[in-house]
C-alpha cells in the first residue's frame, strides 16, 4: 500500500489552487503512486493535474451526484479508495474537505487528521503538524490505522508543477452506491468574479472600526487596487454587515494568503485562529495596544477612514487596478 488518493475539486475548465497544492503535498511523501479522485469532473479538469505530475484521475460520474451530495460523494471515495488501496487520502481542509473527510474517516475506519499545516513521513506512514487551541500551539500527530484520511489547510503547501508534465488517463467509475440523500438542492446561485477568501492571495478584511456596511467600500476598494478578496470579522458578519462566506475566524473561514490586511480590527483570538498563518501580516488600527499588532508583520496606528483611501490611492498608481 504505497498509493495517495488526492480528492480534487473542479473550477471551471481547471482544478481549485487547493487541490494544485494537495497534489504537491502528495508528492512529498516519498515516492508514492498519486491517483486523484474527481466528481462529475471534464476531462480538461483532469488534464490541468498533468502539469503537476499526476497521471492517473478517476472521475466518479454517478446519477446520485447529478447534484452534489457530501455523503453520497463520500461512500464513492471510499468505495474508490478501498479498490485503488490507498494508504493517503488527502482533502483541502475547505467547506467540500471539511464535510466529507470525516464520513469518508469514518467509512474506512482511518484516522483523520485535520487542517495539517506540515506533511511529512511517506505514503504509509504519514506525519502531520496541525495547530491546536486556537492556532496558540502546534501539535504532531500520526494516525495509528492502516489508512489515513488528511485535510490539508489552504494556501499553506505552495503548489509547484512537476519537472514534467504527465499524460493524464482518466477512468470512470460508476460503482453502485446507497441512496444516502437527506436532502435535495432546490437552487445553485454562483457570485461570478468573486474571489473566495479560503482561495485568495490577498485578503483585505474588515471589523468593527469600520463603524458601518456603508463604509465597507473602503475595505472593497483597497482589495481591488491588490486584487484580493474581501474578508471579514464575526462581529461584522453577525451584525449583517457582510455575507457569512467572508467571514474569517474560527467560527468561519480558515485563510493562509500571502498577505492579510486587517483594517479595523481589534484581533479577538477567535479571528487569529482563522488568519494567523499568514504569510504576511498587515493591521491598520487606532489602538496602539490593539491584540492584532502582536502578530502582525507591519502595522499603522491611524484610523482607517484616513488610511484606507490614502493607501488606495498610491496602491492603485503601482497596480494599475482601481
Amino acid at each position: 500500500m504505497n498509493t495517495v488518493l488526492v480528492y480534487l475539486e473542479g473550477n471551471g475548465t481547471t482544478l481549485k489552487r487547493t487541490s494544485f497544492e494537495c497534489i504537491t503535498a502528495a508528492r512529498s511523501l516519498g515516492t508514492p503512486t498519486i491517483v486523484g479522485v474527481i466528481v462529475n469532473g471534464s476531462s480538461e479538469q483532469a488534464a490541468a493535474a498533468g502539469a503537476y505530475g499526476l497521471s492517473s484521475v478517476i472521475n466518479i460520474n454517478h446519477p446520485s451526484l447529478a447534484s452534489f451530495d457530501s455523503g453520497v460523494a463520500a461512500a464513492a471515495i471510499a468505495s474508490v479508495a478501498t479498490e485503488q488501496g490507498a494508504s493517503t487520502v488527502l482533502f483541502a481542509a475547505n467547506a467540500i474537505g471539511k464535510e466529507v473527510a470525516p464520513r469518508v474517516a469514518v467509512r474506512m475506519q482511518a484516522g483523520l487528521l485535520p487542517d495539517c499545516v506540515e506533511l511529512s513521513g511517506s505514503a504509509n506512514a504519514v506525519e502531520a503538524v496541525r495547530p491546536v487551541y486556537a492556532g496558540k500551539a502546534r501539535v504532531r500527530v500520526r494516525s495509528t490505522t492502516s489508512v489515513t484520511i488528511a485535510t490539508l489547510r489552504p494556501n499553506v503547501f505552495t503548489a509547484r508543477p512537476a519537472d514534467a508534465s504527465a499524460a493524464v488517463t482518466v477512468t470512470n467509475w460508476s460503482g453502485s452506491l446507497p441512496d444516502l440523500r437527506s436532502a435535495a438542492v432546490v437552487n445553485v446561485q454562483r457570485n461570478e468574479g468573486v474571489l473566495d477568501v479560503a482561495e485568495a492571495d490577498i485578503v483585505v478584511s474588515g471589523g468593527r472600526g469600520l463603524k458601518g456596511p456603508e463604509n465597507f467600500h473602503l475595505v472593497e476598494a483597497l482589495a481591488r487596487s491588490l486584487g484580493g478578496a474581501v474578508g471579514a470579522s464575526r462581529a461584522v458578519v453577525d451584525a449583517g454587515w457582510r455575507p457569512h462566506r467572508e467571514q474569517v475566524g474560527q467560527t468561519g473561514k480558515t485563510v493562509s494568503p500571502n498577505m492579510y490586511v486587517a483594517c479595523g480590527i481589534s484581533g479577538a483570538v477567535q479571528h487569529l485562529a482563522g488568519m494567523s498563518s499568514s504569510r504576511f501580516i498587515v493591521a491598520v488600527n487606532k489602538d496602539k495596544d490593539a491584540p492584532i499588532f502582536k502578530i502582525a508583520d507591519y502595522g499603522i496606528v491611524g484610523d482607517v477612514f484616513e488610511v484606507l483611501p490614502k493607501l488606495t490611492e498610491r496602491i492603485a498608481k503601482v497596480t494599475g487596478r482601481s
